[in-house]
């Protein structure tokens, strides 16, 4: 009898053997014919070929350039190994052109579209695991997104770097390319091995890995998550608050440099029971995704959906973020998906043309920071960040994202001289695509993960950054409020007897604090490039600087707006801060700094105490007096009219003296009459003060001041802040 054997062009053929055939697929593995099964495959330098089934071994020859073929007399595809001999060497493997696409139909129209929301699901590389006659089989199916390249492959340790035998398959119209290889395990390293449009070969990083290799090497790593989360109770209870009236008080931290040599899991230990004696309710981490170059900070990112390797496995910084949850701490991520770096291993031109980044020179580059801007107006794209900002949220519940640099994606001008740029098709300088992908991206998140917070690095002036995107908004929940800070520092910066003709500069920032929903940064951004530390930014001799670093913090904690303190400023490092280096922790041996550091936990168990600092809308403030700059100083209430208890324990009376002289018999208007206590008082010796202080309670006086009904004489302590709240 006569088995017809399904029969290919021997063009065909060779392609396929030197791997750069777009659907190897099609050629190999086995093929159904009316009365047999033709399966070839490639296996160079083999001295005997054979095919296992379970009802029996079948010999294979040698067609041609290192294929073989095997004609099998069966009505219909079996389950198969494929013994292979070199030498006096023979072992049975599978093979990966015996499988299904891993992708479906539905997979690759929603990435045609851009709306595939757990595309890190389908792409990158991802263990899995089938049943067969032979057994089960566990292998990886890897998956990219290089809609031009003319072939691509996958290399790795699994296969000597050498991708002759594992070609990948083209999906069409998809652009995406797909193959799954058995046998292959987590720990694995791997790449693409891509060729471009004109020929040539190159190799790129999985733009999809979930797990990378240390820096400096640059392969992406094979991984699974098998972390058992133990975060419900929070997960459930963020998801029926809004984190917009709750309060928030955020320490920024850089995993590297907050104590060098700490892993995921070694910080979870050291910082947890830090951040609950200083009462923050949220870290911030200054990026985690993998970045090659320490010195970025991680703000030039070539791996979007893996944490760094340098602080341990994707499942090390799940177990940190599970332990702050269980602690009771919130979780901010910084994300960049305003720009990423030229590597030639990583996004740039990856499948030989301007993919992930703009195309356009007037838009793909850049200037200040040597680095591409994404192609926001592509589909894919924005899938590709729009995902990523759902992964982190999903796959490490991430309570926020801080995303950077928004102000460089939404001008066409940015950082750009005339002639350097062009304008939109209406002729203005906004970045249309950009601002789409935000809306997007916010929109997005906000209904998938109710109870996240999106938040903006955005320092001009763009209207409804935090409005919602169904008027016209960008949909952040919030926004870093950038003048607030300028103006806070430059005025600080004067020596005092100056400050009364910078009066504006400390008011001027209640013009606009309710336009948007304020985050009030001290961050990293200001304690670099010889900057300086927040101490040494304040005038005067050590004393006075403390002193002044003190008010500020008051100040911060009590304005409206959340408040933002990065590492090191709570117990007033003097020196700038260096990334290559750990915060001076021995300054919490000095009473002095010590005193700071008490200051900054007391301050936030008061915020978190008293609902008056929550309300962030213009109803939890009045001004008393504004406007006394000949004494530097500034009085007004904070008040919460948005929970069911109004009585007078949600008032507090904050008075600021930025002069460097105590006022004693300072009167002050009181909201109401009866007897008032200091809460807080900048200047107290337990904070390293002269103990200028208000002691016991303080009868509010029927004598008209400020334009209310009653007042109070105060000692107001040089360069010190004062807290009032009624006696219940």
């Amino acid at each position: 009898m006569t088995y017809n054997e399904v029969t290919v062009d021997p063009q065909v053929l060779e392609a396929v053997a030197k791997a750069t055939y777009h659907d190897p697929h099609s050629v190999l593995g086995a093929h159904l014919s009316d009365n047999a099964v033709t399966i070839r495959t490639v296996r160079h330098l083999a001295d005997a070929v054979q095919i296992v089934t379970k009802n029996g071994v079948y010999p294979a020859t040698h067609e041609q350039a290192g294929i073989w073929k095997a004609v099998l007399p069966l009505i219909e595809i079996p389950d198969y190994r494929i013994r292979v001999t070199y030498g006096d060497q023979t072992a049975d493997v599978d093979d990966p052109y015996r499988f299904i696409p891993t992708l479906g139909e539905v997979d690759t129209y929603l990435i045609q579209e851009g709306r595939h929301e757990s595309l890190w699901r389908v792409l990158g590389a991802r263990v899995r695991h089938y049943q067969g006659e032979l057994g089960e089989v566990s292998g990886v199916s890897f998956a990219v997104w290089a809609p031009n390249a003319k072939a691509v492959r996958v290399v790795g340790d699994f296969n000597y770097w050498d991708g002759s035998s594992a070609a990948m398959r083209s999906l069409g119209a998809s652009g995406v390319w797909e193959l799954f290889i058995p046998e292959v395990q987590v720990g694995a390293r791997y790449k693409f091995e891509i060729c471009g449009p004109d020929g040539n070969w190159f190799q790129k990083a999985d733009p999809m890995a979930r797990a990378t290799e240390i820096p400096p090497a640059t392969a992406s790593v094979v991984t699974a998550q098998f972390h058992q989360w133990e975060d419900t109770e929070w997960m459930q209870s963020r998801a029926q608050k809004d984190p917009h009236n709750t309060p928030m008080s955020i320490y920024e931290l850089h995993v590297g440099s907050w104590k060098q040599g700490l892993g995921y899991r070694q910080l979870a230990d050291d910082l947890i029971p830090y951040l609950q004696y200083m009462g923050f309710t949220h870290v911030e981490f200054m990026p985690v995704a993998e970045h090659p170059f320490g010195g970025s900070w991680g703000y030039q990112v070539t791996s979007y959906y893996a944490p760094s390797s340098r602080f341990g496995t994707p499942d090390d910084l799940r177990y940190l973020i599970d332990r702050l949850h269980q602690a009771g701490i919130g979780v901010i991520m910084d994300w960049v998906p305003a720009h990423f770096p030229k590597d030639a291993w990583a996004l740039a031109k990856f499948d030989g043309t301007a993919l992930y980044e703009d195309p356009d020179p007037l838009r793909g580059e850049h200037p200040d920071w040597g680095t591409l801007v994404f192609n926001f107006g592509r589909r894919e794209v924005r899938n590709f960040l729009v995902a990523n900002a759902l992964y982190w949220l999903e796959e490490f519940h991430i309570d926020g994202l801080r995303v950077d640099a928004v102000a460089s994606m939404l001008y066409l001008d940015y950082s750009r001289k005339d002639g350097q740029w062009r304008a939109n098709q209406y002729g203005g300088r906004e970045h249309l695509d950009a601002i789409d992908f935000l809306q997007e991206a916010n929109a997005t998140a906000y209904r998938v993960h109710p109870g996240i917070i999106m938040i903006a690095e955005e320092s001009t002036a763009w209207p409804g950054v935090t409005a919602p995107t169904s008027q016209g908004g960008l949909g952040f929940g919030m926004k870093w409020n950038m003048g607030w800070m300028n103006d806070t520092l430059r005025y600080l910066q004067e020596d005092p007897v100056n400050r009364s003709w910078h009066h504006g500069e400390l008011t001027f920032s209640l013009v606009y604090a309710f336009s948007e929903n304020y985050v009030l940064p001290l961050s990293h951004d200001e304690v670099v490039h010889g900057k300086g530390s927040l101490l040494n930014k304040m005038p005067g001799d050590k004393w006075r600087r403390l002193a002044g670093l003190r008010s500020l913090l008051a100040y911060q904690w009590s304005h409206p707006g959340k408040q933002l303190l990065f590492m090191g400023q709570e117990f007033a490092q003097e020196a700038e801060w260096n990334e290559a280096d750990s915060l001076h922790w021995w300054h919490l041996d000095d009473n002095a700094h010590r005193g700071v550091f008490e200051l900054v936990a007391r301050l936030n168990h008061l915020y978190t105490s008293n609902p008056a600092f929550w309300d962030d809308n213009y109803t939890g403030y009045e001004w008393i007096d504004g406007s006394d700059s000949e004494h530097n100083l500034i009085s007004y209430i904070r008040k919460n009219n948005q929970v069911t208890d109004t009585s007078e324990s949600n008032v507090i009376v904050c008075v600021a003296n930025f002069a460097g002289n105590p006022h004693e018999g300072y009167r002050v208007g009181l909201p109401f009459g009866g007897n008032w206590e200091e809460v807080l008082n900048t200047d107290a010796e337990e904070f390293g003060g002269s103990g200028v202080v208000n002691i016991g309670q303080l009868q509010a006086e029927e004598i008209a001041w400020n334009g209310r009904s009653h007042s109070v004489e105060l000692r107001v302590p040089p360069l010190g802040a004062v807290w009032l709240r009624p006696v219940k």
